[in-house]
């Protein structure tokens, strides 16, 4: 196992989401946060019949390598932190000031906002030699702080009040045979934290007994898991009654060792093998983000909007941070980079040989001819953009369901060239009744 690799993606995983740009919290879009792994409690989730999961549960097949072949592993999540600002009083208890949204001492910013802590919990080896069951029970204990905020004199203006609540937790982790070599490995995560009935409406109470950004990490002992995406002949039904709830486990680790011993099972869809680009600085946080993007538009920031995101906390401060010092060559790599691609894509039509004609509407077509394009069916906004416009037939195919396409080259496109050389975005498909035959010129 590639375990650098392996904790990058996990990390990327964890944080994914976690705060997006701008970067404030004062911005609309941080007001909702920890989106991706919840598991709520089963206290709240009855409540929705449902509709809210307290359950996230992982199914995944391992081949047995070798003798003795176990698998272990780890659950992680973000264990949300309520970070309060409270305007100081005169005197009294912190408990009973009020909370702001925000405090401004001096020219410095202090914001109300969602802390996090990371947890994680170790699942037992589990041999592989037979039908097994465990159940891990796990608890983290709440917490309670006050830092005073202090202003140039000295004196106490306010106070950030930290609160976590605590935690309850169950594990179910199994080993079930699916045939002499293969085996099916189940993990149920259950969220048990108790939540008072007047609680259930309050959204920030409910994030503070929620698992959030939750996923699992599997290891292989003398094994190896198969990917479900692409799962090899034969596993294609165990595969297919794999029932995975909020879950979704792909391969991780190195591509071109073929590494198999460590399963992934993310809250977001990810493909077998997937990578942090090296190009990448470091991690935004951001959904979908795009590296170039939101570097430049932090670097367009006022001085004003970066006061607030460095305070806003660590996570923040340091993106801020790490895109000031990015040199220009650092920019440059995130603007484009050419890959080498071993492996070309699979071409559909592969396994049959491109036909000698066609008849459409009576007229017999061949390689060359010219046809109006008239899409049918459900157009695309491509479909839509060529329709009307001739193109020269630059062969005839059949794919593996026996369906006849035309492979079109438009007449006008300066680019002609590259189509009949069949590279891509110079050759577009269609169906026999999608086009009209044309009088040679």
């Amino acid at each position: 196992m590639n375990k650098s690799l392996v904790d990058k993606v996990a990390d990327a995983v964890l944080y994914e989401g976690y705060i997006l740009y701008p970067y404030r919290a004062s911005s609309r879009k941080n007001r909702e946060r920890f989106t991706f792994g919840r598991v709520y409690p089963r206290d709240y989730s009855d409540g929705q019949h449902g509709a809210e999961p307290c359950v996230m549960q992982t199914q995944c097949l391992v081949r047995r390598t070798a003798g003795g072949a176990s698998v272990g592993g780890r659950i992680r999540f973000l264990h949300a932190m309520a970070r309060e600002v409270c305007a100081a009083a005169q005197s009294g208890d912190p408990d009973q000031f009020p909370v702001v949204p925000e405090l401004r001492i001096d020219g410095r910013i202090f914001q109300t906002w969602h802390e996090a802590v990371e947890r994680e919990i170790a699942l037992p080896e589990m041999a592989l030699d037979g039908a097994s069951r465990r159940t891990v029970e796990f608890a983290f204990p709440g917490s309670r702080t006050v830092e005073p905020l202090e202003d140039a004199a000295g004196q106490v203006a306010g106070f950030f009040r930290r609160r976590q609540n605590p935690l309850e937790g169950e594990i179910e982790f199994a080993v079930e045979p699916v045939d002499s070599e293969v085996a099916k490995i189940t993990v149920r995560i259950t969220n048990h934290t108790p939540m008072p009935a007047t609680e259930l409406d309050d959204s920030n109470a409910l994030l503070l007994a929620t698992f959030a950004s939750t996923h699992t990490i599997l290891r292989a002992s003398g094994a190896e898991f198969l990917s479900l995406t692409d799962p090899p002949p034969g596993q294609a039904l165990a595969a297919t009654a794999c029932e995975n709830i909020g879950a979704w486990p792909v391969l991780v680790g190195d591509e071109k060792a073929q590494e198999r011993d460590t399963m992934l099972s993310s809250p977001i869809i990810l493909y077998d093998y997937p990578q942090i680009a090296p190009e990448s600085a470091g991690d935004l946080c951001d959904g979908l983000e795009i590296d170039e993007i939101l570097t430049l538009r932090v670097m367009t920031m006022t001085d004003d909007e970066k006061t607030e995101m460095r305070n806003v906390d660590a996570y923040a401060r340091r993106i801020l941070e790490r895109t000031e010092s990015l040199r220009e060559d650092d920019l440059l790599k995130m603007h484009g980079v050419m890959r080498d691609i071993s492996a070309p894509e699979p071409d559909i039509f592969a396994e049959h040989e491109p036909l000698d004609h066609v008849s459409v509407r009576g007229v017999a077509l061949h390689a060359g001819d010219r046809v109006r394009i008239t899409p049918k069916n459900r157009a695309d906004a491509m479909d839509m953009m060529l329709a009307g416009k001739i193109g020269l037939i630059e062969a005839i195919e059949q794919d593996a369901e026996e369906n006849i396409h035309l492979a079109l080259v438009l007449e006008e496109d300066p680019g002609r060239d590259l189509g009949m050389m069949r590279q891509p975005g110079h050759r577009f498909f269609y169906a026999l009744e999608e086009v009209e035959p044309l009088p040679s010129t």
